[in-house]
C-alpha cells in the first residue's frame, strides 16, 4: 500500500510550477528558437523603482561623505583626499536599501534596473563602482 507520501510526490510530478521562473537579463539571437518553445524566459521589464545596482555619477559628486555615513552594511568607502574626495561602493556587501540616493545633496547616486550581479570574485570590476 503507498503511503501519503508517495501520492503527494506523484501530485507534485504531475502538476505545474507554482514559482515563477527565473528571468534572463537579454536574449541573445542565437536562443531565440528557444523562446517560441517556452524553455527559456523572455526578459522582463523591472517595476519602477527597482533597486537594482548602482550609479554613481563622480563629476557630480562633491566628496561630502553623507552616503558613506548612512550605509548600514558599510558598502561604501570613502577615497582621495579633499576636496577631490569620491566614493567607491562594494556591491558584494550591499542590501540594496537605497539609503544612500535619499541622503545624496547632490543626487548623483541613483539605482538602476541591473539586477544580474553575481561573479566568482568578489572585488571584480564589476561588483565595484567608483
Amino acid at each position: 500500500m503507498p503511503t501519503p507520501a508517495f501520492f503527494e510526490l506523484v501530485k507534485q510530478i504531475l502538476s505545474k510550477p507554482v514559482t515563477n521562473l527565473f528571468p534572463s537579463k537579454y536574449a541573445p539571437a542565437s536562443i531565440k528558437k528557444f523562446l517560441k518553445k517556452g524553455k527559456i524566459n523572455p526578459p522582463i521589464k523591472t517595476p519602477d523603482k527597482f533597486r537594482g545596482k548602482l550609479i554613481y555619477e563622480k563629476d557630480k559628486c562633491i566628496g561630502c561623505g553623507m552616503c558613506v555615513r548612512v550605509c548600514p552594511s558599510s558598502a561604501m568607502e570613502l577615497v582621495g583626499e579633499p576636496p577631490k574626495r569620491k566614493i567607491k561602493h562594494y556591491v558584494s556587501r550591499c542590501t540594496f536599501c537605497a539609503i544612500c540616493t535619499e541622503v545624496c545633496p547632490v543626487k548623483c547616486l541613483h539605482m538602476s534596473d541591473e539586477f544580474l550581479l553575481a561573479d566568482f570574485d568578489k572585488h571584480s570590476e564589476n561588483l565595484i563602482v567608483g
